[in-house]
């Protein structure tokens, strides 16, 4: 039978609870020493050594050196990315009733209000703007999928999303993508790469160095609080 390289393995290491307790934390891009780690984990500091050596052997993690001290952090974007999707994948999984109330503990701020999702925005922000695009009538249901009105089209020029070239892509236009941190869609798709794509052209979002958590300007937050503000 075949299988993706190194799918097991993976899933083998991010199965167990406190090294992916470890994993989350880093998640913003951050580097934190092992004993911090450990109180994150709620693990003993023998056990969070063991633990964090098979994260660094199975390329999750990377280790670093500032003296004498070791810090550890994510080994790329690319593993943010699989975390990302595997905590989306499983809020989707639960049932609406059972999902749990969002929880801030261990997620950083950044990451909560603004961060990228594969090529869209994700976060805080991101869920608020896909609700008022409901509210407002710029999207709407219909059978079954998410489309955009004719409203939508209008209202998405004026704001500066080309919404002609949004349709040219051969990828799914739009999309309701549930988002792990605030237990809520945004939005995704071809529509909302292109929503964050004018989010950073007009400088209200600014990517981080070695992180998916994205900077907000001031101005940046008050003009994606006003989106579809109707």
């Amino acid at each position: 039978m075949e299988y993706a390289p190194g799918f097991s393995s993976i899933a083998a290491l991010l199965a167990d609870a406190g090294r992916a307790s470890m994993v989350w934390a880093l998640m913003d891009g951050s580097a934190r020493p092992a004993g911090e780690l450990a109180l994150l984990a709620g693990l003993s500091p023998s056990s969070t050594s063991a633990h964090l050596a098979k994260l660094v052997e199975g390329g999750l993690l990377v280790q670093q050196r500032h003296g004498r001290n070791r810090y550890y952090r994510l080994a790329g974007p690319e593993v943010g990315q699989l975390v990302e999707a595997l905590a989306s994948a499983a809020l989707a999984a639960q049932p609406r009733q059972s999902r749990p109330v969002p929880a801030s503990r261990g997620t950083p701020q950044a990451m909560r209000e603004a961060r990228t999702c594969y090529d869209h925005l994700a976060g805080e922000l991101a869920v608020g703007v896909f609700a008022r695009m409901c509210a407002a009538g710029w999207l709407a249901q219909q059978d079954g999928t998410l489309a955009i009105t004719a409203t939508g089209e209008q209202r998405l020029q004026a704001l500066g999303i080309d919404w002609p070239q949004v349709q040219r892509q051969r990828r799914q236009r739009l999309c309701a993508c549930p988002d792990w941190s605030e237990r809520k869609p945004h939005l995704g798709g071809a529509l909302g790469a292109a929503l964050l794509a004018l989010c950073e052209a007009e400088g209200w979002l600014r990517r981080s160095q070695g992180s998916r958590a994205l900077q907000v300007s001031p101005g940046g937050r008050r003009a994606i609080m006003a989106i579809a503000l109707e």
